[in-house]
């Protein structure tokens, strides 16, 4: 049952209970999920190709071409070594707004370190993608997280290109470096905005102060790992928290958001987290938090009305935890209410994206992965 319906249930008794499921029944019975490939392996993003096709990663180290009739090629060749296990692997894939022209695709991955060394960190490479869709071609990593750090935990790694062109790529803080989040001469915990070739934009806010890094937008993340532009142009993100405390975000030039100083969460089994605090001077709040964490990953704005005016400019996030979709209301830039979709298979929801025509999609991360696309019922 929705969270808020039970907390709705405690506050205004058993009618409150009965309306509120009601209302989660009707929005579920707007959607009709179908299956375009199944087979997948823990897929973690998807992007869109012209001609309806699609192309996916499987964290496990490959990329896949979907046709349009849901036929799942074999892995595209070309791939860098990446270092494939615990949360890393091959994770999100984006296609350049000028695909049609460029076959230009852009992907994140755990990429271990040079010569055999120990440690891992998230990279970003640019390639495109051959003529036949079989191999990627000119691959170049154009940014790579420093330093290295021996771990299998967050990576963040979600790509998202601004109007501008640039490119955002949210950076976890692996873990075991948390406090790193907090400073600048590294890339751990951070969201990280460069231009394609790789070079740190020259309106970057840290671009020329020393023991600082230019690449870096905003700082103090914990593990993002969904991220979209808005229709208004800015950036936002998803942050998963400890136990507790996940986080919606909208990280702006030179901010400090405040992991692990200030957070809504607390240790794993129990107990405070630094302080124990939840604001301090100098840091951003979220703009929205959950407790209990739901474990948020992919998320996107609908922008069209192919599911109703009532949908339109909704923010949609996938629950890896509790296996639904979240469709967020918003109003005046702060959430005000939110639905459960997808919750009866309770698959773990690892991406959603708006397509060309209008429809969401989805990944399941699963070993028996799933894409789906959402019609209207």
């Amino acid at each position: 049952m929705n969270l808020r319906i039970q907390e709705a249930g405690r506050l205004l008794g058993r009618a409150a209970v009965v309306a509120g499921l009601a209302v989660w029944g009707a929005a579920m019975a707007q959607i009709r999920p179908e299956t375009i490939s199944a087979g997948l392996e823990n897929p973690w993003g998807v992007a869109f190709l012209p001609g309806g096709r699609f192309v996916v990663t499987e964290r496990a180290g490959r990329l896949r071409l979907i046709a349009a009739d849901g036929k799942t090629g074999a892995p595209i060749a070309g791939l860098p070594a990446i270092a494939a296990g615990g949360q890393g692997g091959l994770l999100d894939v984006l296609a350049d707004s000028g695909f049609d022209k460029n076959r230009t695709l852009y992907f994140c991955f755990s990429e271990p370190a040079a010569g055999g060394g120990s440690g891992n960190s998230t990279a970003l490479a640019s390639t495109q993608l051959s003529a036949d869709g079989t191999r990627l071609e000119n691959l170049k990593i154009i940014f790579s997280q420093q330093p290295k750090v021996a771990s299998r935990h967050h990576f963040g790694c979600r790509i998202v290109e601004a109007r501008d062109g640039t490119l955002f790529l949210t950076l976890g803080d692996r873990f075991g470096r948390k406090e790193d989040a907090q400073k600048l001469d590294n890339h751990i915990g951070k969201v990280v905005r460069i231009a394609k070739d790789g070079s740190a934009p020259r309106d970057n806010p840290f671009v020329g102060r020393v023991g600082a890094l230019p690449e870096i937008w905003s700082y103090g993340h914990r593990n993002g790992q969904g991220a979209a532009l808005a229709p208004d142009g800015r950036f936002w993100m998803t942050e998963h928290g400890p136990q507790g405390g996940d986080e919606i975000n909208i990280p702006q030039a030179g901010r400090n958001y405040g992991w692990p100083v200030i957070t809504y969460g607390e240790n794993y089994g129990g107990g405070k987290i630094g302080e124990g605090i939840t604001e301090r001077g100098g840091m951003e709040q979220p703009l929205h938090y959950w407790v209990p964490s739901i474990a948020p990953s992919g998320m996107a704005f609908l922008a069209s009305d192919r599911y109703g005016a009532a949908w339109k400019g909704n923010l949609f996030v996938g629950s890896l935890k509790f296996g639904y979709l979240d469709r967020i209301e918003l109003k005046d830039g702060k959430v005000v209410a939110e639905h459960r979709l997808l919750a009866d298979d309770r698959a773990r929801i690892r991406d959603v994206k708006q397509g060309p025509d209008g429809l969401l999609y989805v990944l399941t991360d699963e070993s028996d992965g799933k894409l789906l696309r959402l019609r209207p019922n």
